[in-house]
């Protein structure tokens, strides 16, 4: 892995964020396979089991920061698996409801272990001021790439909400 270090700072400081956040994805890939997962699908495992309101297909799409085709791609995928189901359109309820079967109940803590277990060795290095400052200055980031795309950032749901 090379260590580049470009003429303009910015370019310079998107590099080691986009190149960083690929190393840190790289390493819960690889220890998520071998549970069998990958982080996307412990992602939907993770929201399926403890979302506050009843799940949709829009809800992950905008709990991940995904679009809509290709969380359904991946609903599809895990369906094949054996690992959600959608739960379709009900009278009375406009939307798919996406639930967790029972090798889904299954696979979800090893999945959440593994994931937090990468989070927790690779982010040790860090001290609390140290998030502290990373965390400031990613919302600041994300804040400026969210009015780029001329979106709001919204409060997750909570269980009183719902």
């Amino acid at each position: 892995m090379y260590d580049h270090q470009l003429s303009d700072a910015s370019l310079t400081t998107w590099l080691l964020i986009a190149r960083t956040w690929s190393a840190m994805y790289k390493v819960e890939e690889r220890k998520l396979a071998k549970v069998g997962l990958t982080p996307e699908q412990v992602d939907v495992l993770w929201l399926s089991r403890d979302y506050p309101i009843p799940l949709t297909p829009a809800e992950i799409s905008r709990s991940l920061f995904r679009e809509s085709q290709s969380i359904a791609g991946l609903l599809s995928r895990m369906e094949r698996e054996g690992l959600v189901r959608r739960v379709p359109k009900r009278k009375g309820r406009p939307f798919t409801q996406v639930q967790l079967t029972a090798k889904g109940q299954e696979l979800c803590p090893k999945g959440i272990e593994t994931a937090t277990n990468v989070v927790a060795k690779i982010m040790s290095c860090l001290s609390a001021e140290e998030h502290e400052q990373l965390q400031k200055l990613l919302r600041k980031l994300r804040q400026s790439a969210l009015e780029e795309l001329h979106l709001e950032l919204l409060q997750p749901p909570s269980k009183a909400a719902g």
